[in-house]
């Protein structure tokens, strides 16, 4: 068995690191990590469904798919997360391993961990850890899982001290304003173990780092193991899997990209709707219609932007191109690319 305490804060890098170890595990394995700000996606998930993009634009918050199911989770510095990785036979599955999945079993270790820091911790539904309180139930931990070729790899957050702010305003999206492909998340009442804990524990456990330290102690004594490092060789081999796969639109938004859904805005030179179709991360329809007028037909802007990749900079490279003005009396190229961004146009 392995522990690895991975140091990198760039989620490309540790979703890229979680894939090649489940793909190339001979021994259990455990990881602890934490991302710089991002949204993490299930795989199933439709990433226009789930993210408020000009929030996570704004605020340099990166977007990244990951192996497993579920629901969409943000990241900070201020919340861990844990990988457990188990081969046929490994120590960590235990026999579990019959064709399915068990958060029961691999929650365990962390849901005691959390118990002995005075934490009345539990598995809650098909895979939250809460934590309870006088005021009910609180969502501390959202865990997925996936089996690849028999290697069983659970994973899970922790939140302890993340900007719940930040949390909100990534994810907080109208999905009554989109018919979509892919899984919805479900949102849920959460709260940051800093806060839950008692006064005497948050003296000893005051910040993330140092909570990150009493999980390494406590699963290198449950499991009799020490810290190791990722060699260079599988490092590199990491950064190729960043390169080919996990930094790019092609697997974290185009996957399950397609939606529809109007939108419509005045302007001084009057009203403009959009109806909107994108499938697979490219705008395969477009329709433009209002009461603005237009020296030639509206219909010259719908044939510019059909096929073009359904992001900001691509949009607006087009429409730059494009004498918007002729078709929309008075408009701007930046004022159909905010349109066609704004909240309520991907939600």
């Amino acid at each position: 068995m392995k522990l690895y305490i991975n140091k990198s804060t760039d989620p490309y890098f540790n979703l890229a690191t979680e894939e090649y170890l489940i793909k190339n595990a001979k021994d259990d394995i455990i990881m602890l990590w934490r991302n710089s700000p991002s949204v993490i996606i299930g795989k199933n998930q439709n990433a226009y469904a789930e993210i408020n993009f000009d929030f996570v634009r704004e605020h340099d918050i990166k977007v990244v798919r990951r192996l497993t199911g579920g629901g969409a989770v943000f990241h900070d510095l201020g919340n861990v997360n844990y990988t457990f990785i188990s081969p046929p036979n490994g120590v960590l599955a235990d026999g579990v391993r019959q064709g399915g999945l068990d958060f029961a079993h691999f929650s365990r270790p962390i849901i005691s961990a959390l118990n002995a820091i005075g934490l009345n911790a539990a598995l809650s539904g098909r895979n939250d850890i809460v934590v309870s309180t006088e005021d009910g139930e609180r969502k501390i931990s959202g865990n997925a899982q996936c089996v690849l070729d028999e290697v069983t790899m659970h994973h899970g957050t922790l939140l302890f001290s993340a900007q719940m702010e930040r949390l909100t305003g990534a994810l907080n999206v109208n999905t009554d304003k989109l018919k979509s492909k892919g899984i919805a998340s479900v949102r849920s009442r959460v709260a940051n173990i800093l806060d839950l804990l008692s006064p005497d524990i948050q003296k000893n456990i005051s910040d993330v780092e140092r909570f990150v330290e009493f999980l390494k102690k406590r699963l290198s004594s449950e499991f009799g193991i020490e810290c190791e490092t990722l060699s260079s060789e599988v490092i590199r081999d990491i950064e190729v899997l960043v390169r080919e796969k996990y930094c790019t639109d092609d697997w974290n938004l185009h996957r399950f990209g397609n939606f529809s859904t109007t939108v419509s805005r005045r302007f001084s030179y009057g009203t403009v709707e959009v109806h909107l179709n994108v499938a697979e991360g490219r705008i395969s329809e477009v329709e433009f219609g209002g009461d603005f007028f237009g020296a030639v037909d509206v219909s010259t802007l719908s044939e510019a932007l059909v096929g073009v990749e359904y992001a900001r900079e691509a949009v607006d490279g087009t429409l730059c191109k494009t004498d918007v003005s002729k078709a929309i009396s008075g408009a701007t190229a930046s004022d159909i690319t905010n349109l066609l961004f704004t909240e309520e146009s991907v939600l």
